[in-house]
């Protein structure tokens, strides 16, 4: 059995290692596929002692052969790599997100916020363009943040004069709050902030939307400004 399991280890790091290292750092569907069938081969001989080494060996060269197969013809016709790796997809673009493409990849509010903040992204204004890689990993281009103009002060501080009352109690929070996620109202931030539905609702009424519904996504920054996506998909 310690024999068995010492070669099994060594041809599951072989044929892994051989794979190449894109194997480990940025998982496709199809490399997905390929090594948890190495994985599951590996168990299946060493669950049973009486089942002959080259029950496990032979099914793991022919997934290797394939998988270096595929990923040669992958160098060389586009078409082939698109349609074994997936292409990635645009989530956000200046500032706006398409909600269609989250929907046709089945990817939720949660997950993108999750991910912005893993990036030091606080904000979906903030961004440029996000795109979600085949491996799943969201790549974000923030912004470029320049000062505004002198003349602009008096203006911006008449815009967030109607927030006043709300600029003390999210001051000192890290991220902006979610008050709207998908139609629906988040009554715990809202408490947070010493707020109501009611107030809510004027305010989204007053950027023209007519009800909560009707929002894909709303947050409270730390100025008191609210950031609202209305939903494009009913």
């Amino acid at each position: 059995m310690i024999f068995r399991t010492v070669l099994m280890y060594i041809m599951v790091f072989a044929v892994m290692r051989i794979m190449g290292k894109r194997e480990i750092g940025q998982l496709s569907i199809f490399d997905l596929v390929i090594s948890i069938m190495v994985a599951e081969i590996a168990v299946l001989v060493l669950e049973d002692s009486k089942r002959p080494l080259y029950d496990g060996i032979v099914p793991m060269l022919t997934l290797l052969l394939i998988q270096i197969g595929i990923a040669v013809l992958s160098l060389r016709y586009r078409k082939l790599r698109l349609w074994f790796d997936g292409k990635p997809s645009v989530i956000i673009r200046d500032g706006n997100i398409d909600q269609e493409e989250m929907k046709k990849q089945r990817y939720n509010m949660d997950d993108l916020l999750m991910q912005l903040r893993s990036q030091k992204v606080d904000s979906v204004g903030d961004v440029e363009f996000a795109v979600l890689e085949t491996s799943g990993q969201l790549s974000v281009f923030p912004k470029e943040k320049s000062g505004a103009p002198k003349g602009d002060a008096k203006e911006m501080r008449r815009r967030e004069a109607p927030f006043s009352s709300v600029v003390s109690k999210v001051r000192y929070e890290p991220l902006p709050l979610p008050l709207i996620v998908d139609g629906k109202v988040e009554d715990n931030n809202l408490k947070q902030i010493g707020k109501t539905r009611f107030w809510l609702k004027n305010q989204i009424q007053a950027k023209g939307v007519g009800d909560f519904k009707d929002i894909f996504f709303c947050s409270i920054d730390h100025k008191g400004k609210l950031y609202i996506i209305p939903k494009k998909i009913k």
